[in-house]
């Protein structure tokens, strides 16, 4: 179990991690998700003990990770998958890694065969490594002592479809047998598929947590999302019993939850070809929650491109 308590970075004036608590049990999946910048990093850093906290505190199993002995046997922890040796190779890297743990060499190869690395590969030096095969390299070192906790930032970066779902089973396999995973990444999607909680965090502090339907639940505007074969009896009908109507890509959106709906499509005979949920989803939750902690505005914010004649003209003047 992880538990982190009122946990404060600073450097200097700024504040990179602001009283920050929340925790992560066994046999669950948490994410941690935040802007660039959130503080996610730095908290991650400070739980495995390459940063000091300015107050506060993060334990692993209720000891702090430099008092737990051999700790990669308990802890694994992979939050830049280059920071190898570049002139190693991905096999050496993993059988340092075992001797220092006390492992025998066969570990080696089952976490090579695990991650799919083959023998050219397993022999080729880290910096001729694609990003992809880094984070395969990465996980393996983190899985390589059978820890009982997981702690990865960005596992997923890198890795093509094919990988991101093989580590998606791969984790998911890890906290039903058990283990404990704190999963940063920016891939909110694949987080809503197997994270059990989340955390979300912004400008260092926690903006909210919890399971997904609870964050879920603080989208207070019922919603439902609907389309029919006759869309103006659909919407003349939702309308006569009070409904607000407005379009929504290729359907309508409904002030009025799904039962709502189906029940006024029911009574005005309306045949319906789709009627779902119109809640926010974990990404539209994630940019509300975070609104005033993002770099990057609407893209209809962006001033226009010069049209291409006038850029010609403009070119041209220049050149008189």
């Amino acid at each position: 179990m992880i538990e982190v308590n009122a946990l404060t970075r600073k450097y200097g004036p700024f504040t990179a991690v602001d009283d920050v608590t929340f925790s992560c049990e066994p046999g669950r999946v948490t994410g941690f998700l935040g802007p660039n910048g959130a503080g996610k990093t730095t908290t991650m850093r400070i739980m495995v003990g390459l940063t000091p906290p300015t107050s506060g505190r993060a334990t692993i199993g209720g000891h702090l990770y430099r008092d737990i002995p051999n700790p990669g046997r308990h802890v694994g922890v992979l939050l830049d998958a280059g920071a190898q040796h570049a002139g190693r190779t991905g096999r050496e890297i993993l059988t340092i890694g075992a001797k220092t743990m006390g492992l025998p060499a066969s570990r080696v190869d089952e976490m090579l065969e695990m991650v799919s690395l083959d023998d050219t590969e397993a022999n080729r030096r880290l910096r001729n490594y694609s990003l992809g095969m880094k984070q395969r390299l990465g996980i393996a070192h983190a899985l390589l002592g059978d820890p009982e906790v997981l702690i990865l930032d960005e596992p997923a970066n890198g890795l093509d479809p094919a990988g991101i779902r093989w580590m998606r089973d791969l984790l998911t396999g890890y906290a039903r047998r058990g283990g404990t995973v704190l999963l940063s990444s920016h891939l909110l999607n694949e987080v809503e598929l197997i994270a059990d909680n989340l955390v979300l965090i912004g400008r260092g502090k926690i903006v909210a947590q919890g399971d997904k339907k609870t964050l879920r639940s603080l989208d207070s505007t019922v919603s439902s999302l609907v389309d029919a074969l006759d869309r103006d009896a659909l919407v003349k009908g939702l309308e006569s019993d009070g409904y607000t109507v407005t379009p929504d890509g290729t359907c309508f959106r409904v002030n009025a939850s799904t039962a709502d709906v189906g029940r006024s499509a029911l009574e005005h005979l309306v045949v319906l070809t789709d009627l779902r949920d119109g809640a926010m989803g974990l990404e539209d939750l994630f940019l509300d929650l975070t609104a005033d902690t993002q770099r990057d505005g609407a893209a209809a914010s962006m001033p226009p491109a010069v049209p291409a004649h006038a850029a010609q003209a403009t070119s041209e003047g220049a050149h008189r």
